[in-house]
């Protein structure tokens, strides 16, 4: 009978609330296809593995102000104006949002004659799991009728370069890698210069038509559906190697490689070097050499060497170490001409730290010229800034800075090395970071479109995307609400958080279906996965001989809680009543079925046999635990060490409860875990709490103290959706000064304390149009826009 009642208030309330009801976005529609061709190599399938060079020539009567094209390509491109990199792409999507960059090519054009290039690569069955593709594929298309004389047709020329074939990667430790292969470059078979424009090209067939290239909303539109890309060109920073750390066989030239000092091999020897780039980083390699015919080259590229692989599998230990060590992973080979000036860049970027160099000659030396690297990242910028007496932080907000960096290119990754991936669960944490430390918004709002459009028939998200493997993480659905939830109340852009609620429902109507009479969940199919803990099965929480985790009815209550906050906002009313009267029930149930009055702690399932720091965070954050026990059931978290304990990932939500409970001033001393990564010598934050063998050295998801440091240390927080409101309550624990500003959508919000001795001075800086409140032990003071200075 109740189920029913609350059918008939639902069906009354969207009567009567009609003017509620989310609106079109009235997007533009395209009406008809571009006139340039999508063209590849003639008798070519697309299918395979390739590495293809497309070049045009056209004279321009003077060099223009602007020359805007669109650009893409299945699987990659590298687009060349006159022999200079202009271009990199497109940024990763799939078929049904196919992305293209938009282009300035003026700035490299000049009078005369001008030669556009572009290298276009296809890695088939090798490419990363993150690509998705249909066939080898390129398109250009002018974006005014003067810049239409470089659309792509059979005017244009193409050929294959036959010296490139993929290196698998063979781990040999067990590591789950997907992201994609090395490559084997025989040099005497390579196209030299074949971006340049003094290149000869009149011996290259035409390009092969495939089809008209067709904007997404076109009424025939299949295949690529072009969107323009939303988010900036990659950064491109030259970057030497610093530290030559050992070379077996021969000896090296005082300044390689961090000058441009030239090495040569001599004939009939191998010559094994271990470089050392100092700290992770994600760049394109380039070596140049000359002469060594027959020689073979390989550079394997680590995070960190490791112990033994064969012994102690991805054990590293002490990531400065090298003597003793072993090293493996992805790797580049490459087969000398014996000419001069060769040279090798990769199809794309390369993560390492250490570079194993081994260079084998046969009867002629080999001369290195110069290593060096490109790096690459999204184009983000700190713009936040934290002066303490404690100098450890800004170490750890230096390193947790390179991680978030790290894991942030054409979309937010999981992690660089070994699967490139945007997973929901570790994006919600780096998005915190963009907010707090940068203020840039965009690389967000794409993987949030990402996410909704992986959304499936049955209402959930995929787990990561793009991802040409569809893995569902169900739980992970529920964290995309918190998602749409952190970006509304930290950007000011609830229109687009309206258009993304039907998402919502369609996560919690699923769920819906697993939930018993009593609100709690049973049976919930696919991946149920919370944390790597142990005591966790392959990262699921236990579920008890009923059926029941506390975990995950939690989660949903988290995820029905802030649907309802959205909903009364900016949705509709009667799903605002709904989830908050659902959200309700489940709380009640919740703390009927799982707490134990025993332990005073909840447990994880009905059973009460198992316990975890995760249920109890999250009892804490979803106020199934009263605020008069929350401290109780803070401080057994960190006592108890007999409760299932949380990672380095899941850490994020227990320190937001610990804080929630009063424990704030604490805050530093949680922190063992970065300590330890920073005594390993780690510069990225690592996977896994164990940090000795964990797989990956850089995780953002560990970058939560760039955060906590502005939102718990220095206390400012958003108060109201789109950042409206700021709330300032300080935990300054052991402190005696501290400083810092933030990015605010109106400008910046900066907080400085310093304890006299007697009394703490503090000023609090709010930009314009932005009022507030400051919480301090207690006391709630109205804050303005402008200086607020307080003597407490």
């Amino acid at each position: 009978m109740k189920s029913l009642l609350t059918v008939l208030v639902l069906v009354c309330a969207l009567l009567s609330n009609k003017t509620s009801i989310a609106q079109p976005s009235h997007k533009p529609v395209a009406t008809r296809p571009w006139n340039a061709i999508w063209i590849s190599a003639p008798n070519e399938t697309g299918k395979e593995y390739g590495v293809f060079y497309f070049r045009k020539t056209i004279d321009l009567p003077a060099k223009p102000a602007t020359f805007f094209v669109n650009v893409s390509a299945d699987n990659r491109y590298k687009l060349y104006v006159n022999g200079t990199l202009v271009s990199l792409g497109p940024a990763r999507g799939d078929t049904y949002f196919w992305n293209y960059e938009h282009v300035d090519l003026a700035p490299y054009l000049v009078h005369g004659k001008n030669t556009i290039a572009a290298t276009v690569w296809n890695e088939a069955e090798s490419r990363p799991e993150a690509q998705i593709t249909l066939r080898t594929a390129f398109i250009l298309q002018g974006a005014t009728p003067v810049e239409e004389v470089l659309n792509t047709n059979n005017s244009w020329k193409v050929i294959r370069d036959n010296a490139y074939k993929p290196l698998g990667v063979s781990l040999g430790y067990g590591a789950y890698y997907v992201a994609g292969p090395g490559e084997l470059v025989d040099q005497s078979k390579t196209i030299k210069n074949a971006m340049s424009p003094s290149l000869d090209d009149k011996a290259w067939p035409a390009a092969a038509h495939l089809g008209q290239a067709k904007p997404k909303g076109v009424a025939d539109a299949f295949g690529w559906m072009l969107v323009k890309s939303t988010i900036p060109q990659m950064e491109m920073v030259h970057q030497r190697i610093p530290s030559l750390r050992t070379i077996v066989g021969m000896t090296a030239p005082l300044g390689f490689p961090a000058t441009k000092t030239p090495l040569t091999v001599p004939a009939n020897t191998t010559a094994t070097l271990i470089l050392d780039q100092t700290f992770l980083t994600n760049a394109y390699l380039t070596l140049n050499f000359s002469k060594g015919k027959g020689a073979g080259i390989s550079m394997t590229y680590a995070e960190s060497m490791f112990d033994n692989l064969k012994k102690f599998g991805i054990r590293k230990g002490d990531r400065n170490a090298v003597e003793g060590k072993e090293i493996g992973g992805r790797k580049d080979s490459i087969l000398a001409d014996g000419s001069n000036g060769q040279a090798f860049t990769t199809l794309y970027w390369r993560t390492f730290r250490y570079i194993r160099l081994i260079v084998t000659t046969k009867d002629e030396p080999l001369t290195i010229d110069d290593i060096y690297g490109t790096a690459t990242s999204y184009p983000f910028t700190m713009n936040a800034s934290l002066k303490t007496d404690n100098p450890e932080m800004q170490q750890m907000l230096d390193i947790g800075w390179r991680t978030a960096r790290m894991d942030a290119l054409e979309t937010y990754m999981d992690c660089p090395y070994y699967e490139q991936l945007q997973y929901i669960g570790d994006t919600r944490i780096q998005a915190m970071v963009s907010y707090y430390n940068s203020g840039d918004d965009r690389l967000m709002r794409n993987a949030i479109n990402l996410m909704d459009q992986s959304r499936l028939g049955e209402g959930i998200t995929l787990s990561r995307h793009p991802s040409y493997s569809p893995q569902i993480i169900s739980t992970f659905s529920l964290w995309y609400v918190g998602v749409l939830y952190d970006y509304w109340m930290y950007r000011p852009d609830a229109l687009f958080i309206k258009d993304k609620l039907d998402g919502a429902r369609g996560v919690l109507s699923f769920f819906s279906r697993y939930q018993q009479a009593d609100g709690t969940l049973k049976g919930v199919p696919y991946w149920t996965f919370v944390d790597w803990s142990n005591g966790f099965n392959n990262g699921q929480p236990q579920v008890g001989s009923k059926g029941g985790s506390a975990v995950l009815d939690m989660q949903l209550l988290t995820a029905l809680q802030q649907a309802a906050q959205m909903e009364a906002k900016i949705g509709m009313p009667a799903y605002a009543a709904l989830y908050t009267a659902k959200a309700a029930q489940l709380k009640q149930t919740i703390q009927r079925r799982y707490w134990d009055a025993t332990r005073q702690l909840y447990a994880d399932n009905e059973d009460k046999k198992v316990y975890s720091q995760h249920a109890n965070s999250l009892a804490i954050l979803t106020g199934v635990a009263a605020k008069t026990v929350a401290p109780a059931i803070a401080k057994k978290m960190l006592a108890d060490a007999s409760l299932i304990q949380c990672t380095i990932y899941f850490k994020y939500y227990l320190h937001l409860a610990l804080v929630e409970a009063g424990m704030g001033n604490d805050y530093m001393k949680w922190l063992d875990i970065w300590r330890e990564d920073i005594k390993l010598g780690l510069t990225t934050w690592a996977e896994m709490s164990d940090v000795p063998n964990s797989r990956s050295d850089c995780h953002a998801w560990g970058s939560s103290p760039n955060v906590e440091f502005f939102r718990v240390i220095l206390g400012i927080d958003s108060y109201a959706p789109g950042f409206a409101k700021v709330k300032i309550e300080p935990h300054l624990g052991e402190l005696k000064t501290a400083s810092g500003e933030i990015p605010h959508p109106n400008g910046k919000v900066s907080a400085d304390y310093a304890f006299d001795g007697k009394a703490w001075q503090i000023k609090l800086t709010l930009p314009a149009k932005t009022t507030g409140l400051f919480v301090w032990k207690g006391k709630q003071l109205p804050l303005k826009s402008g200086e607020n200075v307080f003597k407490l």
